[in-house]
């Protein structure tokens, strides 16, 4: 009579092991299976304009509060007034400025649903991916409420560039990546803060003081025909690097932190 011996399957246990002995080949395997950082940041920053195109809370809101900027200041001051176009800059950015602190306070908001945001925290992607996302985002959103209250305050105040008016294309893009990276960093910051929405602009707005600084005479150069504004071009830009730099350097901690 035969008796039946049990078998021991060891290959599990095998790859455990060296696993165990050599960490490096389940981090390689783990991230060979990983999407690649543009992948990720496209399906990320896809995602986001999708759930924004659906629901359109953060545009209308925008846009709705710069229009009621623009007819209020256009009551209070006179439209066809020469001090009208020397403070058109300011009322510009500072009504941009305001608005997009909607956007940017919905940035995380609805990662935190369903713990999205700690899978994140727990997945081999890099962080700096999801932040390029989010900053890209914010930056097409702000980049259309610009686009459609352009037109809006040309008309109520009769602004007419006397200076070269193609400077204002890099004053824009500029502008509005100073506002929108470190606005992304600092959302980020205060998103599991009690009042985020009053904590993120206490901590935007001194950071953004330099950036508006220029873009507000930058395009008060350009509108009014005082000399050229290469000089705040070069300080928009100069911001943005360096913002830049300093917020995908440290989003990772932001991340991770408790």
């Amino acid at each position: 009579m035969s008796i039946a011996r049990p078998v021991v399957r060891t290959g599990g246990l095998v790859a455990e092991n060296k696993e165990a002995m050599n960490p490096s080949l389940s981090q390689t395997a783990r991230k060979e299976g990983a999407p690649s950082f543009w992948s990720l940041t496209w399906s990320t920053l896809a995602k986001d304009i999708r759930l924004e195109w659906r629901s359109k809370d953060a545009l209308n809101a925008m846009i709705f509060f710069s229009l009621l900027v623009v007819v209020i200041f256009s009551f209070s001051f006179d439209p066809n007034a020469e001090e009208s176009r020397a403070i058109a800059g300011g009322l510009i950015w500072v009504a941009f400025l305001f608005a997009s602190i909607v956007a940017l306070n919905q940035t995380w908001a609805r990662e935190l649903r369903n713990q999205v945001l700690d899978a994140y925290r727990v997945s081999p992607a890099p962080p700096t991916s999801l932040f390029l996302a989010k900053a890209l985002g914010n930056f097409i959103l702000v980049t259309v409420l610009e686009a459609v209250m352009a037109p809006l305050f040309i008309a109520f105040y009769n602004l007419r560039a006397l200076g070269p008016a193609w400077q204002l294309i890099p004053v824009a893009v500029l502008a509005t990546w100073a506002l929108v990276v470190n606005g992304t960093f600092f959302a980020a910051m205060s998103l599991r803060t009690r009042s985020r929405e009053i904590m993120l602009p206490l901590l935007l707005f001194p950071i953004s003081i330099p950036a508006v600084q220029s873009m507000v005479e930058a395009t008060r150069i350009i509108l009014m025909g005082d000399g050229s504004a290469r000089f705040d071009i070069v300080l928009l830009l100069t911001y943005d690097v360096v913002f830049t730099t300093a917020s995908l350097g440290l989003f990772e901690t932001v991340l991770h932190a408790e």
